[in-house]
């Protein structure tokens, strides 16, 4: 496989987040569920949930072509052994798959502009087009990181590329560029410099924008604070915000050990919501049967949970557990009336409706 580096513009969590460390499982409010047709599923109440497609390797994010055929990211194997791909998926046939690119280093995000590929793999982001064994274009390498991972892709409504660097720190201090969310404009365009959008994070593993153009986006923040573990959660975001961690985490609290204090941590965005510690948020979306409703996979306790888009009154919403019975949900597509889930473990996508 050919790759070149754009030099110019190189710049200086468990299997494939940041967050797998727990075993512990979250009580969230639960609506009344009804069986669907998938077995061992269970989904809220008004709500199906239908067996879409199979066969695949520990998939990681899913887009859309411009045609309608399904374009999918897979490790392929163990998250260290460097043999991930990507497949094209016919949308008339979900048989017919074609190998796009492969021996990639643990692909967790791609997204489409435009004739444009872009994958992010475990510590680089590149760019290529969609045809098979097209080359490809390093366009970030050596990205600070978490050591294990980066994030997904997401195309904004303008056409903005947004990819985010996993925190890592030294002490107290971040290091470099980690936990920092970049844009690049005009992706459709190839290439350009990155911007820095908001920083703070821990891992600002998947993110989406709502109806009224305001950035949302999940935050993993795996690790011990002042003695206590603190909770994944999901927030909104404008640029120049700083998430505040290490030395703010949850709600803005802030961690004495790293210098934390109530001033600074008052400056960061408030959690929209609480996961809960280790819960592994992987992919959020709005929902198309309702644009005041956020779907969030949470990798960990293998469930699907909902969100209100609404701001709380005082304390973080309590996500809603929406679909309970996968193994590991890890990504959401949003698939015309219906959104896609899959299944990193097993290799499936789901189809959740309403009616």
């Amino acid at each position: 496989m050919a790759v070149t580096r754009l030099s110019a513009i190189v710049l200086a969590c468990c299997l494939i987040v940041a967050s797998c460390g727990s075993t512990t499982s979250t009580e969230f409010e639960r609506t009344e569920p009804t069986r669907t047709q998938s077995d061992g599923l269970t989904t809220a109440d008004g709500y199906l949930t239908r067996l879409w497609a199979d066969g695949f390797d520990r998939p990681t994010q899913m887009v859309f072509a411009p045609n309608g055929d399904l374009v999918i990211a897979e490790l392929g194997g163990g998250e260290n052994e460097g043999v991930g791909h990507i497949l094209r998926v016919a949308g008339n046939d979900l048989g017919d798959r074609t190998v796009l690119q492969q021996e990639l280093d643990k692909p967790t995000g791609i997204a489409i502009t435009g004739d444009l590929l872009w994958i992010m793999e475990r510590d680089r982001l590149s760019v290529t087009t969609l045809e098979p064994g097209a080359v490809r274009t390093i366009v970030a390498a050596d990205l600070p990181s978490n050591g294990r991972s980066e994030g997904t892709l997401t195309v904004t409504p303008d056409g903005q590329l947004l990819y985010d660097t996993s925190g890592s720190k030294r002490g107290p201090d971040r290091v470099a560029g980690s936990g920092t969310l970049f844009g690049i404009s005009d992706a459709a365009q190839g290439p350009q410099a990155p911007v820095v959008i908001a920083t703070g994070f821990k891992h600002a593993y998947a993110h989406v924008v709502d109806r009224d153009g305001q950035l949302w986006s999940v935050e993993m923040t795996d690790g011990n604070f002042d003695g206590q573990r603190a909770s994944d959660e999901l927030v909104s975001i404008r640029p120049g915000d700083d998430a505040g961690w290490p030395q703010c985490v949850d709600d803005n609290r802030p961690v004495i050990e790293y210098g934390g204090s109530a001033e600074l941590c008052a400056a960061s965005p408030r959690s929209h919501a609480l996961f809960g510690p280790g819960a592994t948020p992987t992919s959020i979306v709005v929902a198309p049967w309702d644009p005041d409703t956020f779907i969030v996979t949470l990798w960990l306790t293998g469930q699907v949970v909902s969100i209100p888009r609404v701001e709380p009154a005082n304390e973080p919403h309590t996500p809603r557990l929406f679909l309970d019975g996968i193994t590991s949900p890890q990504h959401l597509l949003v698939d015309g009336d219906g959104v896609l889930v899959s299944d990193h473990e097993t290799g499936q996508i789901f189809r959740i409706t309403a009616g």
